[in-house]
């Protein structure tokens, strides 16, 4: 289940309310596109400004809307407590697996991460994914920590940040982690810049947000690479450069991906919850450009 394109969509919100036709579109579109899988509640789900019952809601929304996609449900919260009640919601809710990430104030030791898969494993009844994000928690994974946690029952899988963007070194990266893991544990990529890199290189799947939204592109970069066919996707990748600078200058991919989503009529203004906004004025007329250049809709 959790190999090839696994789209994260956008949560689009504002102030007072879930704007839940546009998350219900959303999914409805990554599943008539045919991915793999769907991401809910991931960082571009913004599951960290939402509450426990809002999170229940959209888990509960992404699954009756998936069809027979698999859905993974984000459960990452600041104390276990609080991950393991989402955990019981995610599975309640019909998620095929369930993606957690170390979320922190205060900075995480070692064995604090690992007593956190530890104990959130032994109470699931679904897979789970490692969600290495050190961008958003600030926690960096070693890889003989990757290993320790990938054997621990029910872990699936590993979504690692990104590669070096030298092909020889992502091989090299991903070789190493996978002697550290079991082999039923798949490895996938995110950071979208690196998608292409990563699958060439030997990635199961590719945690994708931009397959969130338009997932055409990301699907074909995905069965380009599955199919050994590596020059194609590395094309393909490279053709959205002028997206990836953007993710790059604006901080990330959550402020240019809802602004895209709403240019494209995915998702009313505002579809972020304050303080964070989409991109304004020149930044935002840039981004129409490069979404009518690239011909994304």
């Amino acid at each position: 289940m959790l190999t090839g394109l696994s789209a994260f969509p956008l949560t689009p919100m504002n102030e007072s309310t879930i704007d839940e036709a546009a998350f219900v579109r959303l999914v409805e579109r990554l599943v008539a596109a045919g991915v793999d899988s769907i991401g809910a509640l991931g960082s571009t789900g913004n599951y960290a400004y939402l509450s426990p019952a809002e999170r229940g809601r959209i888990a509960r929304l992404a699954v009756a809307h998936a069809g027979d996609v698999p859905v993974i449900v984000g459960i990452s919260a600041l104390r276990t407590r609080d991950v393991l009640t989402l955990a019981e919601d995610a599975q309640a809710a019909g998620a095929s697996a369930v993606l957690l990430a170390p979320m922190s104030y205060q900075p995480l030791a070692d064995e604090e991460v690992f007593g956190l898969f530890e104990a959130v494993s032994a109470r699931l009844s679904v897979p789970l994914c490692v969600y290495d994000n050190p961008g958003t928690t600030r926690f960096q994974f070693s890889d003989e920590l990757h290993g320790r946690i990938a054997a621990l029952p029910g872990v699936a899988s590993i979504k690692i940040p990104g590669v070096p963007t030298e092909p020889a070194a992502a091989r090299e990266r991903v070789a190493r982690l996978r002697a550290l893991v079991p082999p039923e544990v798949t490895i996938g990529v995110s950071g979208d810049a690196f998608a292409a890199t990563g699958l060439n290189a030997g990635c199961d799947a590719w945690y994708s947000v931009i397959g969130g939204l338009v997932p055409e592109i990301a699907l074909a970069i995905t069965r380009a690479a599955q199919a050994g066919r590596e020059d194609e996707a590395t094309g393909l990748g490279q053709r959205l450069e002028p997206l990836w600078a953007l993710f790059r200058r604006h901080g990330g991919s959550l402020r240019v991906v809802a602004t895209a989503a709403e240019l494209l009529g995915l998702a009313e203004p505002p579809s972020l919850p304050l303080p964070l906004r989409t991109l304004e004025g020149q930044d935002r007329q840039q981004l129409a450009a490069v979404l009518e250049m690239l011909a994304l809709r």
